[in-house]
């Protein structure tokens, strides 16, 4: 059984952190309709959604990928890069807890689940604006005794890693290569966004289905061998998020696993 763990858009979803984009007015209503169309989408993978409650104090927090990382043995709590953003992590180690035992980053190192690309035993770190060398360190501490090996990935002109680049199969990534380097991903296969779409690389896989916007179809018509699921994000794309920030994928099991 996957889990998929959601949070309703906030009421002040307007006011989240920019950094790459100019901010554009958010219709609150459509972004909720968006949101349960993409619940649906979870839905229609294989996935029992369990959904947290809106946090009006909170702008982004309707992006729970980035509080939290979860791996099959454990789950990392973060230390998001942007101040506003650290008040989201109580409520997802609850919802975590019943799943998985926690580990957290440390102050003062930052951490964004964003930047975060797991790859088999690998995972790749983006160094970006919101997560830094001592969140490298204190991560590989936690998950070298797993059998995980963490990388460093330099990041630039977009928010996250996953902005610019994420997996879609078995040794095939979809990326945006004037935002990252994909050699360091060893011989994947690379499959590249279209010409004006920059921000199209981040995709959602879950099982053999892919989560992925309408918003980009250049790309999507390069994902013509996929089972996609496509879903309209256009609320969250103003808001700098896309597919893979709005859930938390986990397989089921105990807290005590290991």
């Amino acid at each position: 059984m996957l889990i998929a763990i959601t949070r309703e858009p906030s009421p002040s979803l307007g006011a989240c952190e920019l950094t790459h984009l100019e901010r554009q007015a958010i219709d609150l209503d459509l972004a909720r309709a968006q949101h349960r169309q993409y619940a649906a989408a979870l839905r229609a993978a294989g996935c029992e959604v369990v959904t947290l409650a809106e946090a009006p104090e909170l702008p982004d927090s309707v992006f729970v990928e980035d509080p939290a990382i979860v791996l099959d043995e454990l789950a990392i709590l973060t230390r998001p890069g942007a101040p506003s953003r650290r008040g989201e992590v109580p409520e997802l180690a609850r919802a975590l807890a019943p799943y998985r035992r926690l580990a957290q980053i440390e102050a003062p190192a930052t951490l964004d689940g964003g930047d975060v690309l797991r790859i088999g035993k690998t995972l790749y770190v983006g160094r970006s604006g919101r997560s830094d060398e001592a969140a490298l360190v204190q991560l590989r501490a936690i998950v070298t005794p797993l059998g995980y090996e963490v990388v460093g990935v330099p990041v630039l002109g977009c928010l996250h890693l996953k902005s610019a680049i994420t997996e879609i199969g078995e040794g095939v990534l979809l990326a945006n290569r004037e935002w990252v380097d994909t050699g360091r991903f060893g011989d994947a296969t690379i499959i590249d966004v279209a010409p004006g779409e920059p921000s199209a690389a981040n995709a959602l896989k879950v099982g053999e289905r892919l989560i992925y916007p309408s918003s980009y179809p250049e790309t999507a018509a390069r994902l013509s061998g996929f089972d996609v699921l496509y879903v309209d994000a256009s609320e969250v794309i103003k808001a700098e998020g896309a597919v893979t920030c709005c859930s938390l994928i986990l397989t089921q099991r105990g807290a005590s696993a290991t």
